[in-house]
């Protein structure tokens, strides 16, 4: 099993999620939990696009971490 990262960002409208890994795999939700389900059919629809064409699907390699500051 591949773990990709996903970023989730809010927007005007809900919210917009896209993977490092995964140069042009987006996708979209109006809430946090709807999109990161819509993002992982996304990446599951890539994938499958990637492997059909022909194309190496790149190995997931972005990691992320919270920096703590004093308030």
């Amino acid at each position: 099993m591949k773990r990709y990262l996903i970023v989730i960002e809010q927007t005007q409208d809900g919210f917009s999620s896209y993977s490092p890994d995964l140069p042009g795999c987006v996708s979209t939700g109006t809430t946090p939990r709807e999109t990161e389900e819509n993002m992982r059919a996304a990446i599951e629809f890539h994938i499958e696009g990637l492997r059909k064409e022909g194309f190496p699907v790149p190995e997931p390699r972005t990691s992320s971490s919270y920096i703590e500051l004093p308030a």
